[in-house]
């Protein structure tokens, strides 16, 4: 079977996002794929990329490169057990499915910091290894969000600008650099300003599209699909 990861960042259980979560959880369960979920709010996952994630000696112990430091702290398997721990999962599986709440047009915080620390250089991307040819280039990824604004705002044209320039740091800067498919988003529209037949509405929509996800063909990751 499938093997899928589900990176979740959301602090309650009985949100919407929650509610997401745990129908892909069931939805992908029942098609008898793998599912590992990693909660970051539970973990209490450490968003911050520091000399922590290190262990033992630096490269260079007079002047600290992040960058450079992972990097050769991977080669030798040096990161820390909560780094190696993510990569292994990310590593097994076939799909990445990211769930979060849209936070000031980009995604949480705690969710950018497990960007930050799991996708180093050399497990994820290796110059010129990237892109169409990044480390990770037999992986699909998939954005499921929610925002606060409406579909109409965040249309070409709307006060919020086109939704997929938010994508694109995400989808093309992030998984497409790492070699990784992407497939469509599945964004639900200002959860918390609609009825909760329209919420139920949502989940169904999100159950139903899990059934036929296998089939999708990912999208096209280039400047013409974000900004046309």
């Amino acid at each position: 079977g499938r093997k899928v990861l589900i990176v979740y960042a959301h602090q309650e259980p009985k949100s919407l996002n929650g509610s997401l979560k745990s129908v892909a959880v069931e939805e992908l369960g029942k098609q008898g794929c793998s599912v590992t979920v990693s909660d970051l709010y539970a973990m209490q996952f450490e968003p911050r990329a520091t000399r922590n994630d290190i262990v033992g000696c630096l490269l260079n112990s007079e002047q600290f490169n992040y960058g450079v430091e992972a990097r050769e702290a991977y080669k030798r398997g040096n990161l820390s057990d909560d780094l190696i721990e993510e990569q292994k999962k990310v590593q097994e599986a076939d799909l990445l499915i990211f769930q979060f709440p849209l936070y000031w047009f980009s995604m949480p915080a705690i969710m950018k910091g497990w960007m930050d620390r799991v996708l180093v250089e050399g497990f994820a991307h290796k110059f010129p290894d990237c892109y169409d040819s990044g480390l990770l280039k037999d992986k699909l990824a998939l954005f499921s969000f929610t925002t606060g604004g409406s579909r109409e705002m965040y249309a070409q044209g709307g006060i919020s600008g086109d939704i997929r320039y938010l994508l694109w740091p995400m989808q093309h800067g992030i998984m497409h650099y790492c070699g990784v498919k992407v497939l469509a988003p599945h964004i639900c529209f200002a959860p918390e300003y609609v009825s909760e037949e329209k919420r139920k509405e949502m989940l169904l929509a999100w159950a139903q599209r899990l059934k036929t996800l296998w089939k999708e063909e990912p999208v096209n990751c280039s400047p013409e699909w974000y900004f046309k």
